[in-house]
């Protein structure tokens, strides 16, 4: 897998560069701004772009918006969004804009390479993933609303939908027949008021949903 690196960070562009070549990852090209990132892209067509949330020149948003323009401008290549901080509303940004091929992960989950393996080779399936500390946080914040119609067992299957996990990811993570998560997906979709759209689009806006329930 190619991967393009983008931080203003010298040291986490490079030690990012080391953990993921002793992976097994082949690291084509580094960024430290959105310019040079999307030049790298453009020029060498990654499979995926690991892009630091907050980037010059105001450290912002520049890493959200450099992965909306990528999705739009390259969708074979994938992006993975870092952050040091939990920020709900990049994460909505992100999949509101384009769900598939799309991660949101903290910065200190980086330390574990089984935990950046994983979110990059779904991240190349198609599939969004959003960091599982991150869904455990929302999940603790989340405010008064639609989410209190679903039973705990539909909070857990809906956080694992955040997280990007199939049904039969679901089904082992939880220990459920797949029927039996196939029914409480079901189940939490019509409580949420979400239906008549393809499964996946239903799925997202599911997730959606369960991260609006976390905004102040």
């Amino acid at each position: 897998m190619r991967i393009v690196i983008a931080d203003d960070e010298m040291l986490l562009r490079d030690g990012l560069e080391l953990l993921l070549t002793e992976a097994g990852f082949t690291v084509v090209g580094k960024a430290a701004n959105p310019d040079q990132l999307h030049r790298l892209v453009a020029e060498l067509t990654p499979d995926v772009a690991i892009i630091d949330i907050r980037m010059p020149p105001t450290h912002t948003d520049e890493g959200i918006v450099a992965a909306q323009l990528i999705r739009d401008r390259h969708p074979g290549t994938g992006v993975l969004v870092l952050s040091h901080h939990l920020e709900s509303r990049y994460a909505m940004r992100l999949l509101q804009h384009q769900t598939g091929g799309t991660a949101y992960l903290l910065k200190d989950r980086l330390s574990s390479v089984a935990v950046l393996a994983d979110a990059l080779q779904r991240i190349t399936e198609g599939e969004c993933v959003i960091d599982p500390t991150i869904v455990a946080r929302l999940i603790a914040r989340s405010r008064p609303g639609p989410l209190d119609a679903l039973t705990a067992r539909e909070r857990e299957v809906l956080a694992l939908m955040a997280e990007g996990r199939s049904n039969t990811g679901i089904s082992h993570r939880l220990h459920l027949s797949p029927k039996t998560v196939e029914a409480h997906i079901g189940s939490l979709l019509l409580k949420l008021g979400v239906d008549g759209s393809p499964d996946d689009h239903r799925r997202v806006l599911a997730v959606l949903t369960f991260l609006r329930s976390t905004l102040n």
